[in-house]
């Protein structure tokens, strides 16, 4: 899901860029293999290694996020919060050249939401918070699928088998 701008800052190990952090207990989640898919989803796209930063949060709090910022009153298992104002792109490759070396933005995600929906599509846990990753990454370029008449998910889809996603 798409959002209005949020910052958040990434906390770093001298040498080491982190793009993930964790802020929930209750699900443990592989953090090192999520930010090797990200690391694997920004050089396919182009984009520099730390062009989205992403948090994971308790489900109270993605429900405060969405709240807060989409007006709905219930938790969702990702939401994205561009740097900066975009308009749906073109393509997704002159999105990405045109925004190389940019801080795109951030991305909340829930692993409870993202553990139900791993069972209802049949997908692993890291597998499911890596296709979130991935949609989360393309509203950040400026793609909505909830207004471009399914240009994102046909994006994603081919997206998805680049990355060998299901």
């Amino acid at each position: 899901m798409g959002s209005k701008r949020r910052k958040f800052t990434a906390s770093s190990v001298p040498g080491k860029i982190h793009v993930i952090e964790n802020q929930q207990k209750r699900i443990p989640l592989p953090l090192p293999e999520l930010e090797r898919f990200m690391g694997r989803l920004n050089r396919e796209l182009g984009l520099r290694k730390d062009a989205a930063f992403v948090r994971f949060v308790t489900d109270a709090e993605m429900k405060r996020l969405n709240t807060t910022f989409r007006k709905k009153p219930k938790t969702t298992d990702v939401l994205s919060f561009p740097s900066e104002d975009r308009t749906r792109p073109r393509s997704v490759g002159m999105r990405a050249k045109q925004l190389r070396g940019t801080f795109l933005g951030d991305i909340a995600i829930s692993p409870t939401v993202a553990g139900r929906n791993a069972k209802v599509f049949g997908r692993s846990m890291p597998e499911e918070i890596c296709v979130l990753l991935l949609h989360g990454v393309l509203h950040l370029l400026g793609y909505d699928h909830e207004t471009d008449r399914g240009e994102m998910e046909r994006v994603e889809a081919a997206l998805r088998i680049r990355l060998r996603l299901s």
